[in-house]
């Protein structure tokens, strides 16, 4: 699970737990600007198939970066329904998926600062 933190432009998104030691990531950092979309994740998703560092095991947890064809993603869902897909542009990655407290609250909070 993961919290963001907004100050100022930047985002910070901050691992929680021994999801930290799973995906060996504490944070993130982007600029809303780099936000291209932020939608509630489709649970039946997976991450791209090479995982460098990180977790995966179907159904359960993907915790980690993860690389596809043009593609750098950050993962920390247990794919409980409770995660939050944001596709960022001009950035070294180009999707999270992380599960938050309570989806709704994070995709306004992230879509009102980025209109801001």
């Amino acid at each position: 699970m993961v919290d963001f933190e907004i100050t100022g432009t930047t985002v910070t998104v901050h691992v929680r737990g021994a999801h930290r030691v799973l995906s060996l990531c504490d944070h993130i950092t982007f600029d809303l600007t780099n936000i291209a979309a932020v939608e509630p994740a489709e649970i039946d998703r997976r991450p791209p198939w090479v995982r460098a560092p990180g977790v995966f095991f179907p159904g359960a947890i993907a915790a980690g970066t993860f690389r596809g064809k043009g593609r750098k993603e950050y993962w920390d869902t247990l794919f409980g329904g409770n995660a939050v897909r944001i596709d960022l542009r001009g950035h070294d990655y180009t999707r999270l998926v992380v599960d938050v407290d309570d989806v709704g609250t994070a995709i306004g909070s992230l879509r009102h600062a980025a209109a801001a």
